[in-house]
């Protein structure tokens, strides 16, 4: 098995009152576009969960193709779902992706999955030098080893795993843009107003009547 993918569906949303991932967006949960967006081109789907209630509402959503794994510590950081996803996947190489972003584009995401070859890391970088961790592909054990020492050093974000890899390679979202050119993978559902967005790009990517 080549190639994982860990999509994290941890947190809670005080802006929606609920998961962000279970949201319905064009008739199907948020989850079911990051999924779709994924499906050809990994070898093994994983969504990483803070809850037992939680695992048990996304089993309901994701197919039986999916796993659901529930967070290892009571902690809620994208760090730790990260590092629950690392400890499951089979693939030598692992896509961590946000259950809100819907329009992840497959075409980026392949190109990751090739660029990161022989690396430990590839992540997006925007020109303000801004990167992109949790959309971004990883060599999955030194990923693994990585972020088992930065929690253990008590550090939660993601840079700080990324900071403790050896050969992270980036590629600027200028390059990505020639694929996604309106870099919508970057997308994010953090607000009603979001959600009423991505229906809207959705239907103009498919064609559909507004």
């Amino acid at each position: 098995m080549d190639k994982s993918a860990i999509v994290l569906a941890g947190g809670f949303s005080s802006r929606f009152g609920r998961d962000k991932g279970l949201l319905q967006l064009a008739n199907k949960p948020l989850i079911r576009h990051v999924l779709e967006a994924i499906s050809t081109i990994v070898d093994e789907k994983m969504v990483v969960v803070s809850s037992k209630v939680q695992a048990e509402s996304y089993a309901k959503v994701v197919g039986s193709n999916v796993n659901v794994i529930i967070d290892a510590s009571d902690v809620q950081s994208p760090l730790v779902g990260a590092l629950t996803g690392f400890k499951e996947a089979r693939g030598k190489y692992s896509l961590v992706l946000p259950c809100d972003t819907p329009l992840a584009s497959r075409d980026v995401i392949s190109l990751l999955f090739e660029l990161c070859i022989d690396k430990s890391a590839v992540i997006p970088r925007w020109p303000n030098g801004y990167i992109e961790p949790l959309q971004a592909v990883y060599c999955t054990k030194p990923a693994c080893e990585a972020a088992k020492e930065a929690l253990s050093e008590g550090d939660l974000n993601m840079r700080s795993m990324v900071d403790r890899l050896q050969g992270v390679r980036y590629v600027s979202t200028l390059v990505l843009q020639q694929l996604d050119p309106e870099l919508k993978t970057f997308f994010n559902i953090n607000t009603p107003m979001d959600l009423k967005k991505a229906e809207f790009m959705l239907r103009r990517r498919n064609n559909l009547p507004g």
